[in-house]
């Protein structure tokens, strides 16, 4: 049987939920790391630019290097988003453009120049893919924890692919699932499970991170989603670790959560609702301490700890 207060198998007090100088130095280093490993393949492309381009006598004779047109366009200021929307003469002004403005009165340094204007084209690029690295960070985690569960309990599950947008059968040894999962699925007892990660909740109108819904079907319908009936949880979870931000990630999910209960106001449902995040600060611990108190939220843990993250998905897979 459930427990009334769940949240009490991990936490005793508001104190518990917040997040340590090592949990926090250990997040940033791990973004640090990551951050490091995506950048890898843009300073391979920048290091043969530079081997290619130094074939050139001069700024003009770019243009006739097979094979480096793309990153000249780069270098321009292109995005790659933009270059869709352009015609080959339009790339090609960019490319005399960036040759007569910049190149040029670099002189002899035209080849560094160049170089330099790819990466920091190159960078912004990639650090727009990053911004989210945090959250991504926090769903791979919040992910392999659940398939964990599910694996020692000998439950079958499914995962849903965001590449193919496929539900795959689960495999617990399969090393990159978290990395792909946008849903899991798993049978309990007569019904199917499906916990769905940031998807739109028609009657709530917003995106919601977690989502765990019942079915008696095996197969999932998007209709799902559209039936108050059907939800049985619903979640928010920040994985940004600088403490800096962490009241104004809460601030967000605070807002999430009492637009989730508001969207279930005019139903006869009243699903449980849980956070879990990487930064928890006193002040928003305490808060969430009484709201947890109150019965406003089910259910909150901090992800940094390994044993709140495991409780908190035990719940779950037993809800």
């Amino acid at each position: 049987m459930l427990k009334i207060k769940p949240f009490l198998n991990h936490l005793s007090k508001s104190e518990d939920l917040i997040t340590t100088y090592e949990q926090t130095r250990a997040g940033f280093i791990a973004l640090a790391l990551e951050k490091n490993r995506r950048a890898t393949p843009t300073v391979i492309e920048a290091r043969n630019l530079q081997t290619l381009a130094a074939q050139a006598k001069k700024p003009i004779d770019l243009i006739h290097i097979m094979g480096i047109k793309s990153a000249l366009i780069t270098a321009a200021g292109i995005s790659a988003k933009a270059e869709k929307h352009l015609t080959n003469a339009d790339k090609n002004e960019a490319i005399k453009g960036l040759i007569s403005n910049f190149l040029e009165p670099a002189g002899l340094k035209f080849v560094e120049e160049l170089v330099y204007r790819f990466l920091l084209i190159r960078g912004d690029s990639l650090g727009g893919s990053l911004r989210n690295l945090a959250g991504a960070f926090a769903q791979q985690k919040f992910t392999r924890t659940l398939i964990g569960l599910l694996s020692i309990d000998g439950r079958k599950f499914s995962w849903f692919d965001k590449n193919s947008k496929k539900w795959i059968s689960g495999n617990k040894d399969h090393a990159s699932i978290e990395l792909n999962a946008r849903g899991i699925s798993w049978s309990y007892k007569t019904e199917n499970r499906f916990l769905l990660y940031n998807r739109k909740i028609p009657f709530i109108g917003n995106n919601i991170d977690l989502n765990l819904l019942h079915t008696k079907s095996k197969h999932y319908d998007r209709n799902i989603v559209r039936d108050p009936s059907n939800f049985i949880a619903l979640g928010e979870l920040k994985g940004g670790i600088d403490p800096a931000g962490a009241d104004e990630h809460w601030k967000t999910a605070r807002t999430s959560l009492t637009r989730i209960r508001e969207g279930f106001v005019h139903t006869e449902h009243s699903p449980f609702t849980f956070f879990a995040g990487a930064a928890i600060e006193k002040k928003m611990a305490d808060e969430i301490w009484d709201q947890l108190q109150n019965g406003i939220l089910s259910n909150a843990a901090n992800i940094t700890n390994q044993d709140q993250i495991v409780s908190l998905c035990k719940w779950i897979i037993d809800l």
